[in-house]
């Protein structure tokens, strides 16, 4: 096995590798729990170790998605470009209830707020649309990746933001032609941007953008697992 380097991570991302993912099967039927930093063990995912993550596109009322890119000592994909907020829901009762997927709903709140800085009393859980699932196996480098079944959710509002810098390294609010702009650039090597945001834009976002929260339900899809 390398040797895993964990010299480029702040006191802050180090803490984060000791939190309990939700360890789900290929149906994302919990099986168990694991450590932030064993999910994403390129040695572990290799075997077969899958986690529940979830990713949130929040638009504001002009239709312009917040893009963040991603601090420099993130352990996966340090310094990219890539949706909103994404995280991961954590092995405890509230955030593994499965009803609606309120555990992960509950799960994106907390972290819009720790991460983009969002007053509480800004965002409730209705504020956030459930999707649909995306299973993506991403590699970062030799040592660390994430593997997952992601929640996709919808936020569109207006909201305060005050990003945590540790988290957080820029964030743009961008139009779909400068996200197009973006993503071309990063196909040439010119930008980088993570492998599951490319994902989440061309086979889904893209068809919603610009819709009301009417329209947008059409495009729900809850009980799908797209690989």
């Amino acid at each position: 096995m390398s040797e895993v380097r964990i010299d480029h991570l702040d006191e802050l991302q180090m803490k984060r590798l000791e939190e309990m993912c939700i360890v789900v099967d290929e149906n994302d039927r919990v099986i168990g729990a694991e450590t932030k930093k064993n999910c994403h063990l390129r040695e572990n995912i290799k075997k077969g170790l899958l986690h529940r993550g979830f990713s949130v596109v929040l638009f504001n009322m002009q239709d312009q998605l917040l893009v963040q890119q991603r601090q420099e000592t993130k352990y996966t994909f340090p310094g990219h470009f890539s949706d909103s907020c994404c995280s991961h829901p954590l092995s405890n009762p509230a955030e593994l209830e499965e009803k609606d997927a309120l555990g992960v709903r509950r799960a994106a709140r907390r972290r819009l707020q720790a991460e983009l800085g969002i007053p509480p009393e800004q965002i409730s859980i209705d504020d956030i649309i459930f999707m649909t699932r995306i299973y993506h196996d991403s590699p970062s480098d030799d040592i660390w990746g994430d593997h997952e079944v992601g929640y996709l959710l919808l936020v569109k509002k207006d909201l305060t933001l005050n990003p945590d810098s540790r988290e957080v390294k820029a964030y743009h609010y961008m139009t779909r032609e400068e996200l197009e702009d973006l993503l071309d650039r990063a196909a040439q090597g010119l930008e980088k941007v993570t492998p599951w945001f490319r994902t989440i834009m061309e086979g889904f976002v893209f068809k919603w953008w610009g819709k009301n929260l009417q329209d947008v339900s059409q495009f729900v899809d809850p009980d799908t697992i797209h690989r």
